[in-house]
């Protein structure tokens, strides 16, 4: 496995709530898409990892909260793709997250994308957080880009949702004239049919102490940004009478395997 270097995306979040009232946002965002295997064995000198600094990443934002002594999330990983029965995730893993900025971070939503030794997909990782203080993971194997993957809903997200129903994920990846560009696309339904489409997009390029500036500049609270929208979210559904759904006790385990 040749060593990777981490890229930073710009681009877009989307929502969109069909029922009982419609609602809908666009935000603009970034986030970075690191190569943990090669991190691991190389750090990036433009990224700060476990360390303060304007903008950084930290191995205990992720997973079971496990420091770097004791393997980082990439040891938590790799634990969890093996109970799962994926022995063959042995490539890069690239995951897609928010960085900590000016020390704070919200993750609503990470993704891992496991490979093996080819290079082809052997899995991705859906992790979840909450607004509680609560995590979940939605494990998918066999994945494939631009396919259409399935878990069943778990795991508490919105006060303005019930857990029931189920997730269709899917992710793509797409190379157009020199730009890479990626989107993931995730439809939460129920038994009354679509309830919302969420989507998170943006364009590729090498993360360097000039992109990270970029991103610093054009979003400088970016991390008190994400928090600060969903509890503006939540206010704009309130107001519009939709029904409030109690917090459920999380699901007693910590992932839930989906598929095709």
């Amino acid at each position: 496995m040749s060593s990777a270097q981490p890229l930073i995306g710009f681009g877009q979040v989307r929502h969109s709530r069909t029922r009982p009232r419609r609602h809908a946002f666009a935000y603009p965002t970034w986030f970075l898409l690191l190569p943990m295997r090669s991190l691991a064995k190389q750090p990036a000198a433009e990224l700060a990892l476990n360390r303060r600094a304007a903008i950084s990443f930290h191995d205990a934002d992720h997973g079971d909260g496990r420091s770097i002594a004791q393997g980082g999330a990439l040891a938590w990983l790799d634990e969890l793709l093996q109970t799962q029965g994926i022995l063959d995730a042995q490539g890069e893993v690239w995951l897609h997250c928010y960085a900590r900025v000016w020390g704070y971070a919200f993750k609503p939503v990470s993704f891992w994308y496991c490979h093996r030794s080819d290079n082809s997909l052997a899995a991705i990782v859906v992790e979840v957080n909450n607004t509680f203080g609560e995590r979940h993971c939605y494990v998918l194997p066999q994945a494939h880009y631009g396919q259409t993957l399935h878990a069943d809903k778990v795991f508490h997200v919105s006060p303005f949702c019930h857990v029931q129903g189920r997730y269709d994920f899917r992710f793509m990846r797409a190379e157009h004239a020199g730009e890479s560009k990626t989107v993931v696309r995730i439809d939460h339904s129920d038994a009354d049919g679509l309830l919302i489409s969420t989507s998170v997009s943006g364009k590729l390029q090498p993360l360097t102490a000039q992109s990270l500036r970029q991103a610093l500049w054009r979003y400088p609270l970016q991390s008190f940004g994400v928090i600060a929208r969903i509890h503006w979210q939540a206010l704009g559904l309130w107001l519009k009478r939709v029904p409030f759904v109690r917090k459920p006790p999380p699901p007693a385990e910590f992932a839930t395997r989906g598929g095709l």
